[in-house]
């Protein structure tokens, strides 16, 4: 846990994304929703917390970021539930993105950090309603130290957005407000606060409710609930006047400007651009032409079902087809590549401020998830973490069971060492090809791609058997077959990758390629020499002048 508490520090803002598929918008009825972890600087595993009965009250540690928060402790619940990273064993989900908003409220003395309160909510909830409640009441009891959180939160039945940030130091609690996302819609967050103005409650005025307005989140026909003091507390800041009806929250807590619109909201754009043909209407306020549009909608209604495939593809998005493609000019370089190396901003010789694109598939992530939660099924097989360490697009995602109670090798934390290269670790054998593809990626992404179809049509396919074999088998041993499945496709995907690097080191050595026979096997001496993208040989003349145009009076046998 401290691992990856450190993680989400180490991501410095602009990190994280998460899209949400409510039930009736999905193909096949499940809610769906996903986790890009980004971060430089960790090396992503995956964490285990085993079902457990407690004794009511007794004290637990909770380590939080860093020595202060030690010797801090919560009390402890009667039951908690198995965890399998970020989904328990009711199918219950929660993940994240960080908005940073208004940094001033921060407290530092809160108890829990989002991370933690994720990790707590998770062992307690057996419903999305349940893990809000849970939640709102935490930092209400103990306080909240971290800055501006999005958080999504789902069930088999239900996603919600919950919103929430500090009240600053010596202030306790939070401002929060969670909306339920209409079963046919998407949603998604990026690092930056999405809800705007929400329903209040009707029939009392706003400032009477109480700290157990929470409760009501309780009742299935509420779809909106909020903290007591959301409203007045950004009055009494000076971060919002005008009626109750007018509150807006991202614009109290978290003031837009171009860049973490560009940064952050582009992703979710790119995102409901896939599955809905009129967002194009938005561009004017990606550009941050914010008198033209200053929001995205939160939600929206594809135009047809998602499938799990269909949210996977879209984990692997860099604007293409977009003007925003990162393919597209000669920032790509020679090969077309689709990812920027940092910093953010640059500055030409003459003093010009550059900035590079953010999208949602990124080469700092330390892992990434698709989550897939079913109401027909059991829990045990219902709930299914799609799961990998490092960069979504150049992975293949891994099923693994929310009953799960043994982490495959190659995903346990002292296998994923940040400092240590190991052929044990999941990171660091994805890192290993990745870092291969990257510098010629129009050459090379292909055969990745083959060997990532491969695996997940076999992920795939193999579902329906899955189901097959359990039909008939108890909890128990329901539980420890689907333990050996998970373990065996993780153990499938190491070796399938292990297979891939050392294809690709032998079929690109030193900037040629290998010519393979009709089986697939390495001539002796053939080879291509595929030189660079095309798009990239068009912008040489503009940027070297005539330094490289062949001169054609030059006499042939002197050449």
């Amino acid at each position: 846990m401290i691992l990856l508490a450190v993680a989400a520090i180490a991501g410095q803002g602009r990190t994280c994304t998460n899209l949400i598929v409510g039930k009736k918008a999905s193909a096949d009825g499940s809610v769906m929703c996903t986790y890009n972890c980004d971060g430089f600087g960790f090396a992503g595993s995956l964490f285990h917390n085993p079902a457990a009965r407690h004794t009511p009250g007794e004290p637990i540690a909770i380590h939080g970021w860093g020595p202060s928060h030690e010797g801090l402790y919560v009390r402890q619940v009667e039951y908690t539930y198995n965890v399998v990273g970020f989904m328990n064993e009711r199918q219950v989900t929660i993940v994240e993105s960080t908005f940073d908003g208004r940094l001033e409220l921060v407290n530092r003395d809160g108890l829990l950090d989002y991370f933690s309160l994720i990790r707590l909510a998770l062992q307690r909830s057996a419903s999305a309603r349940e893990a809000i409640r849970c939640m709102a009441g935490l930092v209400e009891e103990y306080g909240y130290n971290s800055s501006g959180e999005s958080l999504t939160v789902c069930d088999p039945d239900e996603a919600w957005i919950m919103e929430m940030v500090g009240k600053g130091p010596g202030r306790k609690g939070a401002v929060w407000v969670a909306l339920r996302i209409p079963d046919d819609c998407i949603s998604a967050h990026a690092n930056l606060s999405r809800i705007r103005r929400f329903p209040l409650e009707q029939k009392r005025s706003f400032q009477s409710i109480s700290s157990n307005h929470i409760d009501r989140i309780m009742r299935p026909e509420v779809g909106c609930v909020y903290a007591a003091d959301v409203i007045s507390f950004a009055r009494e800041k000076g971060f919002f006047v005008g009626s109750d009806e007018e509150f807006s929250f991202r614009d109290a807590y978290c003031p837009i400007d171009f860049e973490n619109v560009r940064y952050a909201d582009a992703r979710v754009w790119s995102f409901f651009r896939h599955h809905r043909s009129d967002m194009d209407q938005y561009l004017s306020y990606i550009n941050g032409h914010f008198d033209q549009c200053d929001h995205l909608p939160l939600w929206v209604k594809p135009d047809k079902p998602l499938s799990l495939r269909d949210l996977q593809a879209d984990m692997r998005d860099h604007f293409e087809g977009t003007p925003l493609d990162m393919t597209a000019d000669m920032t790509a370089g020679p090969w077309g590549m689709p990812i920027r190396p940092l910093p953010m901003h640059v500055k030409t010789s003459d003093g010009t401020d550059l900035f590079r694109e953010r999208p949602i598939a990124t080469q700092q992530s330390g892992f990434s998830m698709t989550c897939q939660m079913r109401r027909w099924l059991p829990d045990d097989v219902g709930g299914v973490t799609w799961f990998n360490c490092d960069d979504a697009d150049m992975v293949a995602y891994v099923p693994l069971y929310c009953c799960l109670t043994q982490v495959p090798d190659c995903f346990r934390p002292e296998n994923n060492n940040r400092n240590e290269f190991s052929f044990l670790s999941a990171f660091w054998m994805n890192n290993w090809v990745a870092n291969m593809v990257y510098p010629r990626y129009s050459m090379m992404i292909g055969d990745l791609r083959k060997a990532q179809r491969e695996l997940e049509d076999y992920y795939f396919a193999d579902q329906d058997s899955v189901l097959l074999a359990i039909k008939d088998l108890t909890p128990a041993d329901r539980q420890q077959y689907l333990n050996k499945r998970s373990i065996a496709y993780a153990d499938r995907m190491m070796q399938r990758w292990d297979r891939l690097a050392k294809y690709l080191i032998v079929k690109y050595n030193d900037q040629v390629v290998k010519r393979e026979d009709e089986n697939g096997a390495f001539q002796r001496w053939g080879y291509d020499t595929p030189g660079y993208d095309q798009r990239f040989l068009d912008a040489i003349p503009a940027a070297t002048g005539d330094r490289y145009i062949l001169n054609e009076v030059i006499d042939r046998r002197e050449r």
